[in-house]
């Protein structure tokens, strides 16, 4: 979906910034910022030049030079790379069909993590289920099946029904599975547009648990099974992956700086992730955040403004099958994290901005709106309480405050980890947006006396959703 912001509109945003541009940084970020179209140049050149970033490939080694490249071109400080170990997981071909009671092709793609199907693919009965306690309810019943995930997922729905409400079955769902003898999972696609495009994702398996093959499939295809088992058909479904996984790969986070002028060992992050899923070329998930990113950093740099703290852009690797990126992150800089006064992501898509989400101390969400106030005019200036993002989540037991760019969620989960996460689904004057926002707010939390309190994160155990995006 794009969001065009008309050039006279634009013209009136800046023009109500130009008043007190001079005296006001803040101001001077959004009027340089909204006339800007920086962002857009850097994920154009990620997603059309060199396209798809899954971990493991030589794509995402090409982004990492050329972002960091890219840092040095904008004049950050000490632009460099720190080596992360990935998984290197290799998709391969996927096909599949439903056999009885009528012939029908299936659209398909295997879970990220997924082990490969035999070569001639498996042939089974399919089990449907909506959820693991569904499963486990059924008992023997999926025992040399292949058990069906069919839960409809809604759009802007929290937790109880949007994307938070069925992760979870992606992640666990095979090893559940397979755990009362199903041979096979299949999932329906975490969508909330039906456009016949199946949604792939991370999946993992339990130890000394049977790691059964596991791909996601139409919601389109999934709604026909459906309806032939509400019918009291039996249904025969095949399908065959050929993806494995190598040994690790060499990666690397990507990190470039504005230093501070008065406590320079004193951090704000601002970050995105860089690699994607190999379908499609990531431009919403999570292109979008690494040009932002990369966006806010030549912003502040090009105006001359220097903060008193260090603002520090890391582009992390690995977050879509591992969020090895960041668990790195967090490792390396570990006696840093105290003087960590704040970390930001943006790993919503690029859709027009809304405000921020924030997880810190006693007040702290108070002192963020007060910060996101000069906003209003190109309304990204909500600010709700809760909020960060999966590579930034690891600085968390530290006390680190959690900041996430929120965006316009309408339409990212028709697209997400789909074919369809290209460049013609970012709309430019939203990028511009968006840069400007991040930009504004990492300046004022790098001059912010004192800092945001630090943020004490609850302590869960859902075993059911993977770690760092229970609350996506």
């Amino acid at each position: 979906m794009k969001l065009i912001v008309p050039s006279v509109v634009l013209g009136l945003l800046v023009a109500a910034a130009i008043g007190s541009a001079e005296a006001d940084p803040v101001q001077r970020i959004i009027e340089a910022g909204l006339r800007s179209d920086g962002a857009y140049r850097k994920l154009a050149w990620l997603s059309d030049r060199i396209g798809p970033r899954l971990s493991g490939s030589e794509n995402l080694e090409k982004a990492v030079s050329w972002c960091a490249a890219e840092m040095k071109r904008d004049g950050l400080d000490g632009v460099r790379t720190e080596k992360v170990m990935v998984p290197h997981w290799v998709r391969g071909d996927a096909s599949g069909r439903i056999v009885s009671p009528v012939p029908h092709p299936m659209a398909i793609l295997a879970l990220g993590m997924s082990d490969g199907t035999p070569p001639a693919g498996i042939t089974a009965e399919v089990v449907e289920v909506s959820s693991l306690d569904d499963l486990k309810a059924n008992g023997d019943s999926a025992k040399g099946k292949i058990v069906l995930f069919n839960r409809r997922m809604y759009p802007n729905g929290g937790s109880e029904r949007g994307y938070g409400s069925v992760v979870g079955l992606r992640y666990s769902g095979a090893s559940a599975a397979a755990k009362v003898g199903a041979v096979g999972m299949l999932i329906r696609s975490l969508a909330t547009a039906d456009l016949r495009l199946p949604h792939t994702g991370a999946m993992a398996y339990d130890e000394g648990t049977p790691r059964i093959p596991a791909a996601a499939i139409s919601p389109e295809d999934a709604e026909l099974i459906h309806r032939f088992l509400t019918a009291g058909e039996t249904v025969k479904v095949t399908f065959a992956l050929s993806c494995k996984t190598l040994p690790d790969a060499e990666s690397a986070n990507v990190i470039g700086e504005i230093r501070g002028s008065t406590a320079p060992d004193e951090v704000v992050v601002i970050g995105g992730h860089l690699d994607s899923w190999d379908v499609g070329t990531g431009a919403h998930d999570d292109g979008a955040g690494c040009a932002i990113t990369m966006e806010a950093m030549r912003l502040i740099r090009s105006l001359g403004l220097k903060p008193k703290r260090t603002i520090r852009a890391v582009l992390f690797t690995n977050e879509e099958n591992g969020l090895r990126g960041g668990k790195a992150y967090a490792e390396v800089h570990a006696a840093e994290l105290p003087k960590h006064v704040a970390a930001i992501e943006s790993d919503s898509g690029g859709a027009r901005p809304l405000g921020f989400g924030v997880s810190a101390g006693p007040g702290g969400t108070d002192i963020v709106r007060k910060l996101a106030a000069p906003l209003a005019p190109f309304a990204a200036d909500d600010v709700q309480e809760g909020g960060g993002g999966a590579d930034i989540s690891p600085m968390g037991p530290a006390g680190v405050p959690q900041l996430g760019l929120r965006q316009d969620a309408t339409h990212y989960f028709d697209i997400h980890h789909t074919m369809a996460d290209t460049l013609d689904k970012v709309d430019a004057h939203d990028l511009a947006m968006n840069a400007t926002a991040m930009a504004a707010m990492a300046w004022q939390l790098a001059n912010l006396d004192p800092p945001l309190p630090r943020y004490v994160p609850e302590k869960t155990e859902d075993a059911t959703k993977p770690p760092g995006i229970r609350n996506r």
